[in-house]
């Protein structure tokens, strides 16, 4: 069910299959402390999105692997961030291309906190141009309580912390360093601030959290819950209509 695998042929039957939906996967690179690789925020984009993508039948676009990552400051390197307003309007260019192609509905799945402001205003966008293209942002730790309690456990910015470490370390080990994870730990800084302050100025080493906390079962457990619950979000969103048929451009009267 990946886009880049289908004909032009083909595409709009299997568009028609699934009430003419597709699946947009938005990651980031940018540095995820001493212990993980750079790409982790594409590589759950991407395996959560192929996974639902079986799952639920619908297409998936490829995933963005640059996202809005300027709050993680030049103290690291590694992070590679695009402007809000690049990315908005790649996505907004993105979402064009996918209704032109037949899309009426587009789930943009979103794993980097401040994408979300971006994605958010691309949505803005898309719907104000295209009356029956109906647009969903869905951020990756929101899914569902039971993910947003795995993802939070040991801190609200959830950078690099036991979560994000589990995922790799049932997904990609690869990416996870393991004799690096018990030096990684560093302790939420952020709870309580009134202004949000880049990374630099809250993290030691780029982390936000626990890694050392991180098992491959959690992991394992964790993309479960995020499969199962995106796919039903996903299927509860193929048979949703507006609950008004009023269209953008009429004016009442």
């Amino acid at each position: 069910m990946q886009w880049s695998d289908i004909t032009w042929c083909e595409l709009p039957d299997k568009l028609a299959a699934v009430a003419h939906a597709a699946i947009l996967p938005v990651g980031a690179t940018e540095q995820h402390g001493p212990h993980m690789g750079c790409g982790m925020d594409t590589e759950i984009a991407d395996k959560l999105c192929k996974a639902v993508a079986e799952r639920t039948g619908v297409p998936m676009l490829p995933a963005l692997p640059y996202g809005c990552s300027l709050g993680h400051s030049r103290r690291w390197p590694g992070t590679i961030p695009v402007q809000p307003i690049t990315l908005i309007e790649l996505v907004k260019q993105i979402g064009d291309g996918a209704y032109h192609s037949g899309v009426k509905r587009l789930f943009i799945v979103n794993t980097h906190v401040t994408n979300a402001a971006p994605l958010r205003c691309a949505l803005e966008m898309l719907r104000a141009e295209h009356d029956d293209l109906m647009v969903a942002v869905i951020n990756s730790p929101q899914i569902s309580e039971r993910v947003r309690q795995f993802h939070f456990a040991d801190a609200d910015d959830w950078h690099a912390n036991d979560a994000e470490t589990a995922l790799m370390l049932a997904l990609s080990p690869h990416m996870v360093r393991m004799e690096k994870l018990h030096e990684a730990d560093d302790p939420d800084r952020t709870e309580g601030q009134v202004f949000a302050h880049p990374v630099n100025r809250t993290s030691l080493n780029g982390v936000t959290g626990f890694p050392s906390r991180a098992t491959v079962a959690k992991g394992q457990q964790g993309f479960d819950w995020m499969v199962e619950d995106l796919s039903a979000l996903i299927q509860r969103g193929l048979r949703q209509q507006p609950p008004l048929a009023h269209s953008y451009f009429d004016r009442v009267g």
